[in-house]
């Protein structure tokens, strides 16, 4: 049941609405003067509030004032007479919902009620409707603070660099990852730094481009690379980078770039590979032994030859009839037994020596080809000396690159002469042996050398050992170091040596060097 309070002055229409409202199912209060009302009012707060406008005392309007002011959601009726509707559009004016004029009838007096109710329920149902969007919004926004929080913990904790630009390329994020590289503190990148200040050029350029670029493009993803990035002391920190550009509906909105710090691992990396390097060392020595005990046979057989020749005077010789050609021979014979045992110690060496200490290559601008043309030059001897052909292959269009000349020279050399090796071992001496040299670029701008034999090759088995455990298939003439050196040299390169081969039919070795950036290594 509604609760309803109806303020008039008049006794008798007071008693007659009160009847006709509660046959209708009001709960009725009544008040005979405004002031009365207005405490009836604190009192029990009904919906809807019937007021004559004149009234002695405080008036209609001044109820309808203070009632608005106690609950504005309250609906009030106002009740006039016919001259009073200059009075009744005030009372509208201030929020009653509507008016009517004496003598009250039932049926006008029932409308203006229904009407009251009505506006009362969508007053509720729209306070329901405002609380629930409300509550929604609330729970909306905390969730999305939430997330906010969230997600900016992940990128400011991750433990790699993530930086993100404008579209300008101006650094719009920098987390403790980023710090942690470049030693720039989140103040000193954010708004006031560009990625041209932190990455190295090359990418920068790209990323650049595919700002400028405006447009979405599915080639604007910068996949993982190990590149140098200097922080705020100058310093070359290694790093593997990524990086993408980012879009809203197709429009370039900016960058993000992903940063792996290196260092640790490359120092954990170094420290293993030095380990491991001297750890094979030690390990080969007593393997080696054999090798060096025969080396010291020749020298030792040379200095007795040297020795036992240079015991026997000319006349004693001469006096046995043996001509005197025959010191000098024999005297030759043991010095070259002597300088080629010496050599092999000197190779020996300077192969363990090179292997066991890590070094930087050393790049400058050169001709591939030169090396090639080096390293037939010093071989071209010992191939005629065993029938073999040196065949030099050159790519005139290949240039300048950024190479360690000394380092691959001695790679080359190396290759070059286990193919003749390779050749002069054959059983199959019915062959026309070549050993092909080549030089040319992949299409990256690499460097590819390759050296192809026609001699006697080698099975699945053996291809395994090459660069293991100081493996060597020339017998005592080898120690197995000269590939393992090779190997090492093009992995300091950052290149990549693979081998093909097949019993009795030859062996091809390939270099790939990739594309050096100088700048970089700046």
């Amino acid at each position: 049941m509604s609760r309803l309070l109806l303020i008039d002055d008049e006794e008798g229409i007071r008693n007659i609405l009160s009847l006709s409202l509660r046959r209708d199912g009001y709960q009725v209060l009544t008040a005979e003067e405004g002031g009365k009302g207005i405490e009836m009012f604190r009192q029990n707060l009904p919906l809807i509030v019937l007021t004559d406008i004149k009234m002695p005392g405080m008036d209609g309007i001044e109820v309808l004032k203070r009632v608005k002011k106690i609950d504005p959601d309250t609906e009030v009726i106002v009740i006039t007479g016919h001259g009073d509707m200059e009075v009744a559009i005030q009372a509208l004016q201030l929020g009653a919902s509507d008016f009517i004029t004496k003598p009250v009838g039932d049926a006008i007096l029932s409308v203006a009620l229904k009407r009251a109710e009505q506006k009362l329920e969508i007053k509720g149902r729209l306070k329901a409707y405002t609380h629930d969007l409300e509550s929604m919004i609330k729970a909306a926004t905390e969730e999305l603070r939430r997330r906010y929080e969230f997600e900016d913990k992940l990128i400011q904790f991750s433990v790699d660099g993530i930086i993100a630009t404008n579209e300008k390329g101006g650094i719009v994020i920098f987390n403790h990852g980023a710090s942690k590289i470049f030693s720039y503190s989140r103040v000193e990148a954010v708004r006031k730094m560009d990625i041209e200040n932190l990455y190295p050029p090359k990418i920068t350029r790209d990323i650049k481009q595919g700002l400028y670029g405006k447009k979405y493009a599915a080639g604007h993803i910068f996949r993982w690379s190990e590149v140098n990035v200097k922080n705020k002391d100058g310093q070359a920190v290694p790093v593997r980078f990524s990086a993408a550009i980012l879009y809203e509906k197709e429009e370039v909105i900016g960058s993000v770039g992903f940063i792996q710090d290196l260092r640790e691992i490359k120092q954990i990396q170094k420290e293993l590979i030095q380990s491991e390097r001297l750890a094979a060392v030690g390990q080969t020595v007593a393997g080696l032994a054999h090798s060096i005990k025969n080396i010291l046979n020749g020298l030792k057989g040379g200095v007795y030859i040297v020795n036992t020749t240079m015991k026997k005077s000319p006349d004693s010789l001469a006096n046995a009839g043996v001509e005197k050609g025959y010191q000098e021979s024999k005297l030759k014979t043991g010095w070259d037994m002597v300088k080629r045992n010496i050599n092999r110690v000197s190779d020996l060496v300077l192969d363990l020596l090179s292997y066991s200490k890590e070094r930087k290559p050393e790049y400058e601008k050169y001709d591939p080809n030169i090396i090639v043309n080096e390293v037939c030059d010093l071989m071209e001897s010992k191939a005629k000396e065993s029938d073999v052909k040196l065949i030099r292959i050159l790519d005139k269009e290949i240039g300048e690159v950024y190479l360690d000349p000394k380092v691959i020279h001695t790679c080359l050399l190396n290759l070059v002469s286990n193919a003749i090796d390779a050749c002069i071992f054959d059983p199959d001496t019915e062959k026309d042996w070549q050993v092909k040299v080549e030089a040319h670029t992949d299409k990256e701008g690499g460097v590819i050398y390759e050296v192809v034999d026609n001699g006697c090759g080698m099975d699945k088995e053996v291809q395994d050992r090459i660069f293991t455990e100081f493996f060597s298939t020339k017998g005592t003439r080898g120690t197995g170091l000269g590939l393992l050196v090779t190997q090492k040299i093009i992995n300091e390169h950052k290149g990549i040596m693979d081998v093909e081969s097949q019993p009795g039919k030859g062996t091809k070795f390939s270099i790939r060097l990739p594309k050096q950036e100088f700048a970089e290594k700046e």
